[in-house]
């Protein structure tokens, strides 16, 4: 693993990640734990294994809560409780999604509320009930998991990309609205990360070596490769940077 910088701020500070336990989650959580923050996450399965796992790593235990965020109140009560152990949330990491493939023709109402109770309604639930702690800590960073996948236009998930969209235009809503309360609230696009599940599930031999012949780096993109960069949104670093998207995705995609 490529060896992480250090930000001082993220030392004790409470930090709340949705989908934690695995994927680019678990890089997360081990990379906040690596700078001394204490960490809350969320997710549905047991995580047990790897909170031991952590433990024996970096010698600070994560707060796992067992926890469906498409239960509003359930992913509310988590970060209550998250902030009653840890104090107040100062940085809140969306990351959980799902992009399960789907064509426009076979979308369902109850797909698409299915696909929106995830990739997007958690999102704003999380930022809105967050806002309060953060605003009594004198602020905080929010940092929304996006994807490039809607910049690329890209088919087979339309209602997933849609709320890709919609992630980034409630992120520079929210970094307007509460800008005043010193809460910085950007997203971050990644490109094609290779998680295991990506790998199970989607990755073949000649769509990966079509997906990086359009990067221009020519490495496979790994969960680690995305902590450095939500650390530096979370922590003062970037101190007077909100409303952005943050493209990690080895050049595929150009932005500005």
């Amino acid at each position: 693993m490529t060896m992480q910088p250090t930000f001082p701020d993220l030392n004790g500070a409470s930090v709340f990640i949705t989908g934690g336990g695995s994927g680019i989650g678990a890089a997360l959580t081990g990379g906040f734990l690596a700078q001394g923050a204490n960490v809350a996450f969320v997710q549905r399965s047991d995580a047990t294994a790897f909170c031991d796992e952590m433990e024996g790593l970096h010698g600070r235990r994560p707060l796992f809560i067992a926890c469906d965020i498409t239960d509003i109140t359930a992913l509310k009560a988590a970060m209550d409780q998250a902030a009653s152990a840890h104090g107040p949330i100062t940085a809140l990491v969306n990351n959980a999604a799902n992009d399960k493939r789907h064509t426009t023709e076979e979308v369902t109402e109850d797909f698409w509320d299915w696909s929106q109770s995830i990739n997007l309604k958690p999102y704003f639930f999380a930022c809105q009930h967050v806002i309060p702690g953060m605003r009594a800590a004198g602020g905080g960073s929010i940092v929304n998991f996006s994807s490039i996948s809607y910049m690329m236009g890209n088919a087979g998930y339309p209602a997933y990309t849609a709320a890709n969209s919609a992630i980034n235009g409630l992120t520079r809503s929210l970094a307007r609205e509460f800008g005043p309360d010193k809460i910085r609230v950007n997203a971050l696009a990644p490109g094609w990360v290779l998680t295991q599940k990506q790998k199970d599930m989607w990755v073949t031999p000649d769509g990966l070596a079509a997906h990086l012949d359009r990067q221009c780096l020519k490495e496979e993109i790994q969960p680690e490769d995305m902590v450095a960069p939500v650390l530096f949104l979370a922590s003062n670093a970037s101190r007077m940077m909100t409303g952005q998207a943050l493209v990690v995705d080895g050049g595929v995609v150009v932005t500005g």
